[in-house]
C-alpha cells in the first residue's frame, strides 16, 4: 500500500469523530488519534485500502454509510471482558439479591436480568452459570437473560459461545466441568458453553443512542459494567436515566468499580461500591 504510513489527517479524524459520536454516542478526544488509526489499519487490510483518505472517502459515501458503519464501530468500541470479572458483584447477586427476588416474583415469574453492554458474552455466561447453580438448590426458580452490545460483530462470537482454555481460568473448576464443552481433539485449547447455559441468554443488538431500547419486560437486575466510561458525561447520565426507567422498582444496577453516578439526577441509591438500587416509587 503506497501511503499506508500516511497519518489520518486532522479534518478526517475530526469528521470520524463526529460521526463515532452522533451514531454510538462515544466521545473521542485529540488524545485518541493515535489509537483510532491503529485500529482503523486493520479495515484497511481488509478493504484492501491504500490509505486513509481512501478509507474515508469510501465510509462517508451513501454505500460506505451503510456497509462500514458497523465495521467502524466495532473497532472503535473496546471489548475487553472476561468470566467472574469483578467478582465481588457475582457474589452480592447469589448473597442478597436473589434471596431477596425469589420470595417476591409474582406468580413464579422469572428473574430477568439484563447484562448491557455484553462484549463477547463472557458476562452473561458467567450470570447463566450462577444462576443455574442458584437454581440447582431452590426448586421453581427460574430465570432469563438478555445481553446487548451495539457490535453486531461481538455479537456473533458471543453467540457462538467458544472460548480459549485460558479464557475460562478464573471460572471455578466445578463450574467448567458442568457448564462447558471440549471438542473432539484431545489437543484443542477451544471450549464452548454448553447448550443448557446458552438457551437461558438472548443477544441482541442494542444501541445506547436509540430513543427507544425496546426492552418490554422489567429487568430485576441490570448490568452496564466498565460501558459508559466511553462517554461524556451528559450521555453517561442519558444512557444511566433510560436504564433506570428500565429497572423495576428496588431492582439493582451493577455498574463498574471505575465509574460513578456522583450528583446525577437518578431514582438510584448506593447499597456497595459500583452497586446501586431503584428507589421505589411513591407516585
Amino acid at each position: 500500500m503506497s501511503n499506508y504510513d500516511t497519518n489520518l489527517s486532522k479534518q478526517d479524524y475530526t469528521r470520524l469523530c463526529a460521526l463515532v459520536r452522533s451514531e454510538a454516542g462515544i466521545h473521542l478526544g485529540a488524545e485518541k488519534r493515535t489509537m483510532l488509526e491503529a485500529r482503523i489499519r486493520r479495515r484497511l487490510k481488509v478493504l484492501e485500502m491504500d490509505s486513509y483518505d481512501q478509507y474515508c472517502s469510501y465510509l462517508f459515501g451513501r454505500k460506505g454509510l451503510k456497509e462500514e458503519i458497523v465495521h467502524l464501530i466495532d473497532v472503535v468500541t473496546t471489548n475487553k471482558t472476561d468470566f467472574f470479572r469483578e467478582p465481588k458483584h457475582f457474589e452480592f447477586l447469589v448473597d442478597r439479591v436473589l434471596p431477596e427476588f425469589s420470595e417476591k416474583l409474582p406468580g413464579g415469574r422469572p428473574f430477568f436480568v439484563w447484562s448491557a453492554g455484553c462484549s463477547t458474552g463472557e458476562e452473561p455466561y458467567t450470570l447463566a452459570m450462577v444462576l443455574s447453580d442458584y437454581a440447582t438448590s431452590r426448586p421453581g426458580f427460574r430465570f432469563r437473560i438478555l445481553a446487548t452490545d451495539i457490535s453486531t460483530i461481538v455479537l456473533k462470537k458471543a453467540e457462538l459461545g467458544v472460548y480459549s482454555e485460558d479464557a475460562i481460568g478464573a471460572i471455578p473448576a466445578g463450574m467448567k466441568r458442568k457448564y462447558f464443552l471440549h471438542g473432539r481433539d484431545a489437543a484443542s485449547e477451544r471450549v464452548r458453553v454448553a447448550p443448557e447455559v446458552r438457551r437461558f441468554v438472548e443477544f441482541r443488538q442494542l444501541n445506547f443512542m436509540a430513543a427507544d431500547y425496546g426492552v418490554n419486560e422489567t429487568p430485576d437486575a441490570i448490568f452496564c459494567r466498565n460501558v459508559i466510561i466511553y462517554f461524556e458525561r451528559a450521555t453517561q447520565e442519558c444512557i444511566l436515566g433510560k436504564l433506570s426507567a428500565c429497572l423495576a422498582p428496588e431492582g439493582y444496577l451493577f455498574v463498574g468499580h471505575a465509574e460513578t453516578l456522583h450528583d446525577m439526577d437518578l431514582p438510584l441509591v448506593p447499597v456497595a461500591p459500583s452497586l446501586y438500587r431503584r428507589v421505589h416509587d411513591t407516585g
